[in-house]
């Protein structure tokens, strides 16, 4: 991801069935050693073991991801270093297991108090945190901060934040930005935000980096490689994006909150660039580094279920691989050949060319299996079972041809990294089957997401994956499905389908409005309105993947969150 929504495509290699990962869903190999089994960590930081302070943690990845600039960053790669360095006025909490989908305060006293309505939130700053730099964390900083957001152009300005009164303003003219909606008082410490409707997931999005609070005179622009002040335990030292990333302890950082922002375990963390993924994954099983960002390659996870299971652990992401189809383009203007191209795949062979059952599970709803309002459901199944349980071609053909596209002309754009070649393929064999002259292009991995969103290039149908920002429905449906997220001409329509539906917004806009006051009747709606969307087919779900880590024997103590995934500075290193 760039500059981008939050999206990673896994570089898996292809084709690969059949594997000897242990079958996990969050649950990792037992360790032999005692490494495997650390105390719980408990809220308020009774559980930090300064017996295993120190040492080198070494990470490797075959790129580094771009801007170090907490506001601009959208990248997985990064928001993981983050979630150790930077703090918002809320967070995430950081522990592994579902506890981890939590929103807790962080550099704010308690959660806010919240008026008129839903749309005023009250913070009390806390006392005495500094940045890196020794200078205090002042409710200026707190204002400075939200203002930048614009002034830099976050790439969450105009979705997350734009509900803030006066970010209309700051999203028209950046440079004059002045956002009435966010002041503070340093007598009282006490920060105001002012919504020009209420949000209920706006908690969430203060908890994320992009809401990362920084020096009120850091620049009105992308930091890129210079690294800005933080609040964290850790600090950037050195920043070549060719080579290396060193972070040190922020020696200002004392607890405040071991919910928010725990003490870390390693007195430094470097972060080493340009290895192959399979060279990555060598380094660390020979304990020349503990652990690779890029997820191992399909025809080494033989190898490690059979020879290092004790060094894998496998978890679920929030996530949806999906083809999207274009509502506007023929032949996908016509409802009836989208249907049948979610009758005719076979999500199953898909999970199979990922890598197999153990990393990835095919999915018929949009909404991922265990994600807030997520309800079995398929009605593009053989057999017209509650879930999907295999493809129906014969089906697929008779919408094909009885919506008289048969023969037409389909192209599918997909990335070029290896697995994404290997699932368009088969995708274009479907296509054929069903009576198309279909044909595939592959795209560098890098422009493929900006090229498929903008509707000037004219794509018709496309592979492509959502990874949530946080937790809630509206990540999804909201984001992707809305008509204000179709945006004609841009490279940041992230609406590929181009679908819109004004009673589905609606729907959209009543199920947020629940959450206000009854999350469980939200959840219900959010699931109607999945069914809803899969009904007008403007998508084909396929997978949903999991993330495997793989860590060298000399580190311990892993903490998956489900929102940060590894828990980098929760590490040991002996």
């Amino acid at each position: 991801m760039t500059a981008l929504p939050r999206r990673a495509r896994l570089l898996l290699a292809a084709g690969t069935v059949g594997l000897l990962l242990p079958a996990c869903t969050g649950e990792p190999p037992q360790l032999e050693s005692s490494w495997a089994s650390p105390a719980p960590v408990e809220a308020g930081g009774q559980g930090h073991q300064p017996e295993h302070r120190g040492g080198t943690l070494r990470l490797v990845a075959r790129a580094a991801a771009g801007t170090l600039d907490p506001q601009v960053n959208y990248t997985p790669q990064y928001w993981q270093l983050f979630a150790a360095t930077y703090d918002g006025l809320l967070a995430f909490r950081k522990v592994d297991g579902e506890g981890s989908l939590d929103v807790v305060p962080n550099l704010a006293t308690a959660m806010p108090t919240v008026a008129d309505g839903g749309r005023t939130y009250t913070f009390e700053l806390r006392r005495g945190i500094r940045f890196s730099t020794g200078e205090p964390v002042t409710t200026r900083d707190v204002v400075a901060s939200f203002r930048r957001i614009f002034t830099v152009s976050s790439p969450t300005a105009g979705t997350f934040y734009a509900g803030i009164v006066g970010a209309d303003a700051c999203l028209r003219k950046p440079d004059t930005c002045q956002l009435p909606g966010v002041t503070g008082d340093e007598a009282t410490r006490r920060v105001t935000i002012t919504l020009v409707a209420p949000d209920s997931q706006f908690t969430q999005k203060l908890a994320v980096p992009h809401a990362s609070v920084l020096p009120a005179d850091s620049p009105p622009h992308d930091a890129g490689t210079t690294p800005l002040p933080t609040t964290g335990p850790y600090t950037f030292s050195a920043y070549d994006p060719r080579r290396k990333l060193e972070l040190v302890r922020n020696p200002h950082f004392s607890v405040w909150s071991a919910d928010a922002q725990p003490e870390g375990y390693p007195d430094a963390i470097d972060y080493t660039f340009g290895l192959s993924v399979q060279a990555g994954i060598t380094a660390v099983l020979n304990g020349d580094a503990d652990w690779s960002y890029d997820p191992p390659p399909a025809d080494r996870l033989p190898e490690l279920g059979s020879e290092f299971a004790q060094n894998v652990r496998v978890n679920p992401l929030m996530a949806m691989w999906y083809l999207a189809m274009n509502t506007r383009l023929a032949p996908f203007d016509d409802v009836r050949v989208r249907q049948a191209v979610n009758l005719a795949v076979d999500r199953g062979a898909v999970a199979q060319l990922y890598g197999g059952s153990n990393v990835a599970s095919p999915v018929c709803t949009i909404l991922p299996p265990g994600f807030p309002g997520h309800e079995e459901h398929c009605a593009y199944s053989a057999g017209g079972t509650r879930a999907w349980t295999g493809p129906d071609l014969a089906r697929g053909r008779e919408l094909v041809a009885a919506s008289g596209t048969t023969g037409r002309t389909v192209t599918l754009l997909v990335p070029d990294d290896e697995v994404s070649r290997s699932i368009g393929e088969y995708v274009r064999s479907v296509l054929a089957d069903l009576g198309f002259a279909a044909r595939m292009q592959p795209m560098s991995a890098d422009l493929q997401t900006t090229y498929i969103q903008n509707t000037d290039n004219a794509v018709q149908v496309s592979l492509t994956s959502w990874y949530a920002d946080y937790p809630a429905a509206s990540d999804f449906l909201d984001v992707l499905f809305s008509c204000a997220s179709f945006r004609p001409g841009s490279n940041t329509s992230i609406n590929v389908s181009g679908y819109c539906d004004p009673e589905t917004d609606a729907a959209m806009a009543e199920a947020k409005r629940a959450e206000q006051s009854d999350p469980g009747a939200a959840h219900a709606k959010w699931a109607r309105i999945d069914r809803r969307v899969m009904s007008a087919a403007p998508v084909a779900p396929l997978i949903t993947p999991k993330l495997v880590d793989v860590l060298s024997s000399r580190v311990g103590n892993y903490r998956f969150s489900r929102q940060s995934r590894l828990l980098l500075s929760q590490l040991w290193v002996q």
